[in-house]
């Protein structure tokens, strides 16, 4: 801290947080050294302000179809800077000129499911989180691109076949199931027998 003439009876302290309480003590010192701390203060909370700080790691994806996940990592109480804190989602698809936005009242929440069955799989989407208070808004984060949710698979292995290895195994075998830009990767099979 800043040491302030002997002869001054206050002193403004900046940089503090918005909407924080703080409680202060005053020290006095001589050439001989630091004194005893005198005792706190009582607790003194900031004014509100429009929040600064805005989420971090956005993502998403996945999700079933016609359904674009929007995930976050929520703003910590401490830089919320005031009551009625929530977050502020935009997305479009990716070549659009037009922002959907959205508004996440909870604090706790990290996600945000936008259904609507004109979405195509796996369709780019452009991203944004922002965040407000009653103060208003605040700062949005950069734009990541997320993906709307995958389709079912629309075809079946093909070339199956089954080779007895033993009196109690069988090995079956297919051709895998190509890469679909609409439906998405394969991300395993079910083998059925009876």
């Amino acid at each position: 801290p800043e040491v302030i003439n002997g002869r001054t009876h206050k002193a403004t302290v900046v940089d503090l947080s918005p909407w924080v309480e703080y409680e202060f003590r005053v020290v006095a010192s001589n050439g001989v050294g630091i004194g005893e701390p005198s005792r706190p203060s009582a607790l003194l909370k900031t004014r509100a302000a429009v929040p600064v700080v805005a989420p971090t790691n956005i993502g998403g994806g996945g999700g079933s179809r016609s359904e674009l996940v929007i995930t976050w990592e929520p703003v910590s109480e401490e830089l919320q800077n005031g009551e009625g804190f929530g977050y502020i989602v935009m997305f479009r698809p990716l070549g659009s000129t037009s922002w959907t936005k959205a508004v996440v009242a909870s604090v706790e929440s990290s996600r945000y499911i936008y259904r609507n069955e004109s979405i195509s799989p796996l369709s780019p989407f452009e991203v944004k989180v922002g965040v407000y208070n009653n103060e208003g808004e605040g700062t949005l984060s950069s734009v990541s691109i997320v993906y709307s949710g995958e389709d079912e698979p629309q075809m079946a292995p093909a070339g199956a076949s089954a080779l007895s290895v033993s009196a109690a195994a069988v090995e079956v075998s297919w051709l895998p199931i190509p890469w679909n830009r609409h439906t998405g990767r394969v991300l395993g099979y079910e083998v059925r027998g009876w």
